[in-house]
């Protein structure tokens, strides 16, 4: 029920995952009248139900109030499924506040994991890099950067299928002097990880190639995306504007269309909707909340690549081995 359009996207986006999946069953959380009413006669039995919930958080509701005031909306219902085994996974458009709130909450994090992390892939020259924190942990330590890597880590080994993904620290330069100090301790313990680490990397390099994995605090890394964004509407803006200023300038456009097509299509943020909460001890999905009908069927299917990779029990084992030992070193 929740993001900008609520049931609106979310019920046609269902079904047309449903059309392009054939192993995977949903569960539409919600208001059970409204939903009825958008999805007609499916014809997908047993492969969609809906489970009613009384209640919806809004965008303007505070994390605490949506925790505590509100058990029965159609976020909660929809974690509490999770957490009974009912369901795999959890897709949601809604408040992010409240959505790492009563995650957290419902779910727990994982065994040595402090705290969850905000994670999406964004398109690179060599092909897509993964970027976390984005938002979730505004004020974070050397350690939980740390975590993040090694979280960022394991999903880019099973989503991409990459053996040894490698992670980079977003930083202000890449000499060892830049960097205030929760940067550099925590450039420290990646150095002495066993994880595939190359060092510091700048915003460029995220669209650059040369990493796979890039790790920040959650208000550097949401700067970063945030401010990435508007570039890719500025060029469009600018492109647009640029081929229409005269019937020649048209013409080029009209002969330029394909390339133009393929130009819009790699940077279409739809393709990259859904942005996984990684550390819990359970599949999370944040949708953007003004995602259409493309955008959130995507975030369905990233829901559905994470329960095939087994992404939580991955991460957990992980996390246990790179951070086991380096706690163990630091009280030595």
């Amino acid at each position: 029920m929740g993001g900008d359009h609520g049931p609106d996207v979310v019920v046609p986006a269902a079904l047309s995952f449903l059309r392009n999946s054939q192993d995977t069953a949903l569960i539409l959380v919600g208001r059970e009248e409204e939903i009825n009413r958008r999805l007609g006669r499916h014809g997908f039995g047993e492969r969609l139900r809906v489970r009613h919930a009384s209640q919806e958080v809004t965008m303007e509701d505070l994390p605490s109030r949506a925790l505590r005031g509100k058990k029965d909306s159609s976020m909660r219902v929809a974690l509490d499924l999770v957490k009974s085994g009912e369901a795999d996974a959890c897709v949601s458009a809604g408040n992010t506040g409240a959505l790492m709130a009563t995650a957290r909450f419902v779910l727990k994090t994982l065994p040595l994991v402090d705290r969850p992390a905000i994670s999406t892939a964004v398109p690179s020259i060599e092909g897509m890099t993964h970027m976390l924190d984005l938002g979730g942990n505004v004020d974070c330590t050397a350690e939980h950067l740390l975590q993040f890597a090694v979280m960022g880590s394991e999903l880019v080994k099973t989503v991409s299928g990459m053996p040894a993904p490698r992670v980079g620290l977003l930083n202000i330069g890449q000499e060892e002097i830049k960097g205030n100090e929760q940067v550099k301790q925590a450039h420290e313990l990646l150095a002495a990880s066993s994880l595939n680490y190359i060092g510091y990397v700048e915003g460029d390099d995220i669209y650059l190639g040369g990493v796979d994995v890039v790790v920040s605090d959650g208000f550097v890394g949401n700067v970063a995306l945030k401010a990435s964004e508007g570039v890719a509407k500025l060029v469009r803006h600018f492109l647009t504007q640029s081929f229409k200023q005269s019937w020649l300038t048209r013409l080029s456009g009209l002969a330029a269309l394909p390339i133009l097509r393929r130009f819009g299509k790699t940077f279409d943020p739809r393709r990259y909707n859904g942005a996984s909460l990684l550390g819990l001890r359970g599949i999370v999905i944040k949708s953007h909340g003004g995602a259409d009908r493309l955008a959130f069927e995507n975030a369905i299917h990233i829901a559905e690549k994470e329960v095939h990779g087994n992404i939580p029990q991955r991460i957990a084992q992980q996390v246990a081995s790179h951070l086991g030992a380096e706690r163990h070193r630091a009280t030595a």
